[in-house]
């Protein structure tokens, strides 16, 4: 039998942390293991219990959810998945850049919040292909975007199918989306994804998406 989804919910409201539990510890594969009411204890709630995603706020007293994200994910405690109350905005966009895999707004239903932990701790990010552009276009337009490497080059050894796979990924496309317009297995896709994150130097894919974009891979 397959280990639960352990989750971490951070977030200074206890009426949304009580709402979060109820949905997601009705799911049969995922497991809410602690939460936290503000950055500082998600710090410390994920160095000591090791989530597979974090749920995070992005406004909270104190250290915010942006901060807290660069830690955690820095770390390698947990992968992150932002909750906001606003579709996109400047926390948004610099939680992606502090290494967050994606975010979701508080009012999605229960079966898009479940689907997106689990997406998320399988490496995916979660966000719309729309969205996503939008986003890494806010960065590159950016004379510093945070979290990405500087370089406008990409590493030479990446191969044909990498670079192919990366271009999909700075048009905000899923391991399934390219899977299907490459004609590949979502497994090979999952695996080539992997490559190009450790060759790149990056820990998300919306930050590889953004390299991408700068490397001009994506007109």
């Amino acid at each position: 039998m397959t280990a639960a989804i352990r989750v971490l919910l951070a977030d200074d409201h206890t009426a949304i942390r009580s709402g979060l539990r109820l949905i997601l510890d009705g799911c049969d594969d995922i497991e809410v293991v602690g939460e936290a009411r503000d950055g500082a204890v998600a710090i410390e709630q994920a160095r000591s219990l090791r989530p597979d995603v974090t749920l995070m706020d992005v406004r909270m007293p104190g250290t915010d959810g942006i901060a807290a994200t660069r830690e955690i994910v820095a770390n390698g405690w947990s992968r992150v998945l932002v909750l906001t109350s606003f579709e996109i905005d400047e926390y948004v966009v610099g939680a992606l850049g502090a290494g967050a895999d994606g975010y979701l707004v508080k009012t999605i239903d229960a079966g898009p919040l479940a689907d997106g932990v689990r997406r998320v701790a399988a490496g995916e990010a979660v966000l719309s292909p729309e969205v996503t552009r939008r986003v890494i276009t806010g960065f590159v337009a950016t004379e510093h975007p945070p979290a990405v490497d500087e370089r406008s080059t990409l590493p030479s050894d990446l191969t044909d199918r990498e670079r192919e796979i990366l271009a999909a990924l700075g048009e905000g496309l899923s391991n399934a989306d390219i899977a299907s317009s490459l004609f590949i297995a979502e497994s090979t896709v999952k695996t080539h994804v992997s490559r190009i994150l450790t060759k790149l130097g990056c820990t998300t894919r919306v930050q590889a998406a953004i390299a991408a974009r700068r490397a001009g891979l994506v007109p």
